[in-house]
């Protein structure tokens, strides 16, 4: 893949996980956010923080497993990662860590629907 489609699938993953994340505020599932413009950033900054604390347990060669403590481990991450982004997006307002957990859970939802939807119609 070259550059150029390497930008455009970057920009396409933060378009599609921005109307995730505008989908869950407007259901009120843990967290609200005042636009599609607050959740396209908070898509790029939530991508930003996982990859900082991904690229930061791998430096202690410390890996979440796919069982169910690694699921556990994972959500938990998730949540914490939202209430980072939070606090760094204006617009993004995430209430507390049990709305962290619902809006995290939420978020894969969303996106697990959204992606079936597309699969049933052979569209992604």
């Amino acid at each position: 893949m070259d550059f150029i489609g390497l930008l455009v699938n970057i920009v396409l993953g933060a378009l599609f996980y921005g109307l995730v994340i505008w989908i869950v505020g407007r259901l009120g599932l843990g967290l609200t956010v005042s636009g599609f413009g607050p959740a396209f950033i908070a898509a790029i900054v939530i991508a930003i923080i996982s990859g900082l604390i991904t690229w930061g347990l791998g430096l202690f060669n410390i890996t979440i497993g796919t069982d169910f403590l690694g699921s556990i481990v994972s959500l938990i991450v998730a949540a914490v990662v939202l209430l980072l982004s939070g606090r760094f997006v204006a617009g993004l307002e995430v209430k507390g860590f049990v709305g962290a957990l619902v809006g995290a859970v939420s978020i894969g939802v969303v996106t697990w629907l959204i992606n079936w939807v597309l699969g049933i119609f052979n569209i992604a």
